[in-house]
């Protein structure tokens, strides 16, 4: 989705919101995540006192393998996400990162958004907190129960 902003960027208190979804197909371009329905996205992007903003919550739901004893499970995850939006950085140098640079005052929000909940997402994944894992040597599920290996004395 693209928004154009030069009006935001022009007129002190302009607000532009918006509500729409990305599809799953269009994340797999970017990721190996198993999307299972649209990402939901709903924020707005408003100038206040000459400084634009862009705030959105994204929602999602995520096919998941645990980490620890390999069970599939789904998950909803729900972040909210904001960022200053700039024509332009005036200074030489490039590690600004809280500033989106909207060259011809456009924004391409499916990709920032995209980017930005792959950022969020948290690098183990778990079914539950204290998911207990697979015996070492059996491989038996923990979290069914203790399995009958005898236990190291360390």
């Amino acid at each position: 989705m693209k928004i154009h902003l030069k009006e935001l960027f022009d007129i002190v208190g302009e607000v532009k919101e918006f509500d729409y979804r990305i599809s799953p197909e269009e994340v797999g371009e970017y990721s190996s995540y198993d999307f299972t329905a649209p990402i939901a996205v709903r924020g707005m992007v408003e100038n206040r006192a000459g400084v634009v903003t862009l705030s959105f919550n994204v929602v999602f739901t995520l096919s998941q393998v645990c980490d620890r004893c390999l069970k599939e499970f789904e998950r909803e995850y729900s972040y909210d996400l904001s960022h200053i939006l700039v024509r332009q950085l005036h200074s030489g140098r490039d590690d600004y990162d809280e500033y989106v640079v909207c060259e011809d005052n456009v924004l391409e929000l499916d990709e920032l958004v995209i980017s930005d909940l792959l950022l969020q997402l948290p690098t183990k994944i778990l079914c539950k907190e204290d998911c207990k894992g697979l015996c070492f040597k059996c491989g038996k599920d923990l979290n069914d129960g203790d399995c009958d290996c005898p236990k190291d004395p360390f």
